[in-house]
């Protein structure tokens, strides 16, 4: 284990929120309405970083919704998660039999880094 790790996986790291989406296209624009509402609640909770739902650009893309959310800390994620708002929004998407979904949520920390700068340099960022 690196020290970078070791910083990583510290309880006050920031983490990433990824989740994608199964979803077919033709419920795509009343899913991404609901995002957006769940989105502006947890936006104002403390810690909140960022949020972006990104759009496959095919119709047959498997996973045709993604959303990358950056918190400040896990304690910070899992504070918004538990609110009850919050909760009753994600378990309404969830049961919604007229717009089908399957999501796979999950916590993610940076594995490695590239970017154009790296490329200039040859060292990583």
């Amino acid at each position: 284990m690196t020290p970078d790790s070791q910083l990583v996986n510290a309880p006050d790291a920031p983490v990433t929120f990824i989740n994608i989406f199964e979803i077919a296209a033709e419920h795509l624009d009343a899913f991404i309405a609901r995002w957006e509402q769940r989105a502006a609640l947890m936006s104002a909770k403390p810690g909140f970083l960022d949020s972006r739902l990104h759009r496959a650009r095919s119709s047959q893309t498997r996973f045709q919704l993604v959303n990358i959310s950056h918190w400040q800390s896990l304690e910070a994620y899992e504070a918004a998660g538990s609110d009850p708002a919050f909760q009753q929004h994600t378990r309404a998407a969830r049961e919604n039999s007229q717009t089908p979904v399957t999501s796979s949520p999950g916590l993610y920390d940076i594995a490695a880094d590239y970017s154009a700068a790296t490329a200039e340099t040859g060292q990583p960022t």
